[in-house]
């Protein structure tokens, strides 16, 4: 192999970096060969002959040293047409690679396609032109991504590819983060030519598996508003499994993740590769299995409905997608993932900080409240411990219900005669904070911005206005659109001691259109309407660091790492049903961090599904992620004031470990009428574990709880109800806890393990 790489067009080599064993992206010129070292994985591609960027290996790490990993045998096989001017035998129809193009004789998906106006043609012939390995992490122009905060956080691989003809060049970024098994991906598009190109589609990562994945669980995370995430496995198949979404957003229907586990892999045992995309968009996200059982899987931006105009000296930025591998099951795949977005992804400002207590008004009074009864529910939440009181949906315009006034953020005085301003610092008085909802991106139809400037939502002119929830959505790709927001938003932070806002947004986008993009552009609209609201987002981080930004799109309709990079915690679903929450928790938590999850006590019977369960139970399943209450406390009873106060006092106890610490699963509500798991400390000294019985089971069997991430050696004392006993790591782990036999439907127990 090595007396041809010769064949390889203008191999070029730059390296800011001095080689040392510190380094941790290597490059063997002997066999034109990259080895990524990201934790405990490797991941490995290489120039072939030809200059196609083919992908090597990706799996438990590999030794740096020696030939390496070793590519497939060239061998020729029917229907599979041999690249031009290559051997027989070379086909890129077999040829494992890092960014395939369409029509070179691979007939599998391609990641990149590129409509050349001039010609009517889409083939592309992407060849290796250079590389380089730097220090640290480059931002994304326009986009959200990870970030390494000192430079020896990470090192990057940037690949040059080049069509020479067309004169169109893309950067493949790879970036490693030494302490995590974590590889970042995304690509870069720029036209050096002369002609006027179109992106029609734009993948941010592609990656060829051989026949070994052929068997692998399909692992997504699906459902609908008020049942988000739930988590589904599904074997490959022959032919493109796909999950997606068109609706503008990442959607409560898929989530931008997706991961490939082994056959029979479960929390703690089998291989995993998993997928998670920057975006809050339109996304596709599929694996390919063709017909040697090969497998691709690829994510990006959504092709359908989306073009880019590539003019000359353009460039155009896909998302960054996160991609994992683990050894240790889907709980190593979490865990890993975890501390990733904890130490790389969520805002610095917020990461380390614990999330305050807070009291939210929604379910108590809708949008039928005044002053008064604002301040009533306020001084009961104080009273009990609560830290932050955020006022909901209707304190503004004429909002007495959803028909009216978004876009008109100026304070109802019928409700507040004194204003948002006095409401607060008399909430402030009582020694908690003040938050306030906004849903910034939508304008209602009834409205005094809608009547000034009607042209102002996505739409297509001469077309009727799909409304949803009586609103339509602002047109974010324009800047004078969001300019506008931002002053009215902003006049009221200023104004207001407000330290949390809750961001809404309660509709997903139809009649796709700008009124400020020509013919050609109309498929830009639903991707500048995410760089729009990345923009809008940023400037609100940058202008008001101390508040605290919760994301939220009818609950969980936007809960990705795009807006997770903006704001710390998402309110997981509008569904605050415990029972409800365990599944959809029990899905997030395969990618998503317990901080990020804003999780509610509220009333009952529940507003969402009509369910009765214990006071204990709601306290227990919330105070697993970003707790809170969303209720009227003041019409508790008291002895549930004081099991609200006891939740309260406990939980400022341990909240901690949700800032830090590791989750492991126990028991999955998908799989009985159990749910279990447990969080515990970086240093293995202390852990909280939770179960609840969902449906209670006749004359049921003694049941044991075996623990995971403790330590065998260390001692622990082990709390619940009252009870207290001692215990080493090694018995927690394999003879477990014993679950006391429930006497009812729903009902939960914690333990709090500390180590002597």
């Amino acid at each position: 192999m090595n007396n041809r790489r010769n064949h390889i067009p203008e191999l070029i080599f730059t390296c800011p970096l001095s080689y040392s064993t510190a380094m941790h992206i290597h490059y063997d010129v002997t066999q034109s060969q990259f080895s990524l070292q990201a934790g405990n994985a490797t991941y490995a591609l290489k120039v072939s002959e030809q200059g196609i960027l083919q992908h090597v290996y990706w799996g438990p790490q590999l030794s740096t040293s020696g030939t390496g990993p070793s590519c497939a045998p060239i061998q020729e096989r029917g229907y599979t047409p041999n690249l031009a001017g290559a051997p027989n035998g070379i086909s890129l129809d077999t040829l494992p690679q890092e960014f395939p193009t369409y029509g070179n004789s691979d007939f599998r998906e391609p990641a990149l396609e590129i409509f050349q106006p001039e010609t009517g043609s889409r083939i592309l012939s992407l060849r290796y032109k250079s590389h380089t390995i730097s220090s640290g992490k480059p931002k994304l122009e326009g986009l959200p991504s990870t970030y390494a905060e000192v430079i020896e956080d990470a090192e990057t691989l940037t690949i040059l590819l080049e069509d020479t003809r067309l004169q169109l060049q893309v950067e493949l970024h790879y970036t490693v983060f030494p302490k995590h098994p974590i590889i970042t991906r995304s690509a870069r598009i720029l036209n050096k030519g002369k002609q006027n190109l179109e992106i029609r589609r734009a993948l941010s990562a592609s990656v060829d598996f051989d026949a070994e994945l052929s068997d692998y669980k399909f692992v997504q995370l699906s459902g609908a508003w008020i049942r988000e995430r739930n988590a589904h496995f599904s074997t490959l198949r022959p032919g493109v499994q796909a999950i997606s979404s068109q609706r503008g957003t990442s959607s409560h229907q898929q989530n931008p993740f997706f991961a490939l586990a082994e056959k029979g892999a479960n929390e703690t045992d089998g291989s995993v590769y998993a997928y998670n995309l920057i975006y809050s968009g339109n996304f596709l996200a599929q694996v390919e299995q063709d017909q040697f059982q090969c497998v691709r899987a690829q994510i990006g931006i959504n092709p359908f409905d989306f073009t880019w105009q590539l003019k000359p000296g353009s460039s155009f930025q896909a998302p960054e997608v996160v991609m994992t591998y683990a050894a240790d099951g889907l709980g190593g795949m979490s865990r890993a993932m975890h501390r990733f977005y904890r130490q790389h992804l969520l805002p610095i400002a917020w990461r380390d900080q614990p999330r305050p207590i807070l009291l939210n008004n929604w379910e108590a009074t809708y949008f039928d409240f005044d002053a008064k009864k604002i301040e009533t529910i306020a001084a009961s939440g104080a009273e009990l411990g609560v830290e932050l009181f955020v006022l909901d949906d209707g304190w503004f315009g004429r909002r007495d219900n959803d028909r009216t006034s978004l876009g008109d953020w100026v304070v109802d005085h019928n409700k507040l005669p004194d204003g948002l301003e006095n409401l607060a610092q008399k909430v402030k008085a009582r020694g908690i904070e003040f938050g306030l909802w906004f849903e910034p991106e939508m304008v209602s139809p009834d409205s005094e911005l809608y009547r000034s400037h009607s042209d102002w939502c996505i739409h297509v002119p001469d077309r009727p206005r799909t409304e949803s929830r009586n609103q339509l959505v602002l047109d974010f790709s324009r800047s004078e659109v969001r300019d506008a927001i931002y002053a009215r938003i902003a006049t009221i932070l200023q104004e207001v001691p407000i330290t949390y806002v809750k961001w809404d947004m309660n509709r997903h986008l139809t009649e796709l259109g700008s009124l400020r993009l020509d013919a050609t552009q109309q498929q830009e609209t639903a991707h500048r309407f995410v760089l729009g609201l990345y923009e809008i987002m940023d400037r609100f981080n940058q202008e008001f660091p101390h508040i605290l930004f919760e994301g939220c799109s009818g609950g969980g309709g936007r809960f990705d790492p795009g807006i997770l990079a903006y704001m710390p915690q998402i309110w997981t679903s509008d569904n605050s049903d415990a029972i409800s929450r365990l599944r959809i928790q029990y899905g997030t938590s395969l990618a998503y961090p317990l901080s990020t999850m804003a999780a509610h006590v509220s009333a009952v019977p529940n507003h969402q599904v009509g369910r009765t369960t214990p006071l204990r139970t709601r306290g227990h399943v919330a105070c697993t992620g970003a707790f809170g209450y969303e209720l009227d406390l003041g019409t508790l009873t008291e002895a549930e004031k004081s099991e609200v106060c006891s939740q309260i006092e406990f939980y400022k106890t341990i909240r901690p470990l949700l800032i830090s610490g590791d989750l492991y699963r126990l028991k999955s509500p998908y799989e009985s009428q159990e749910a279990a798991w447990m969080i515990v400390s970086e240093d293995r000294h202390e852990a909280l574990v939770t179960h609840v019985t969902v449906l209670n089971e006749p004359n049921a069997p003694a049941r044991r709880l075996k623990l995971q991430g403790l330590s065998s050696e260390i001692k622990y004392r082990v709390r619940a109800d009252g009870d207290s006993y001692t215990v080493s790591g090694d018995v927690l782990m394999h003879q477990g806890l014993f679950v006391p036999q429930a006497k009812t439907d729903f009902e939960s127990i914690q333990w709090l393990v500390q180590a002597l």
